[in-house]
């Protein structure tokens, strides 16, 4: 399992279109991929369970995977966070 602390920078957090932006990146790993806020864990592929976090501008995470593109999976994921989902 390979895991990585990211610090959300866009505002807004992840909600509605950055979690829709975040979780078509995560479905492109065949690795099982989790997203974990204070001791919470939910699938990162599941709309439904990112938005349940609640992730607000500023909230650190742990983003974390397990599986062939573990590594590739969870680098992808903090970039696009740390970019703010711009491109």
């Amino acid at each position: 399992m390979y895991v990585k602390e990211v610090v959300v920078r866009n505002q807004v957090g992840l909600h509605a279109r950055p979690a829709t932006f975040f979780i078509q990146k995560a479905n492109e790993f065949k690795s099982l991929i989790f997203i974990e806020k204070d001791e919470r864990r939910v699938n990162a592929k599941s709309l439904l369970g990112v938005l349940s976090l609640g992730i607000e501008g500023g909230t650190k995470i742990k983003i974390m995977a397990d599986g062939a593109d573990d590594k590739d999976a969870v680098t992808e994921l903090v970039k696009l966070i740390e970019s703010g989902f711009v491109d």
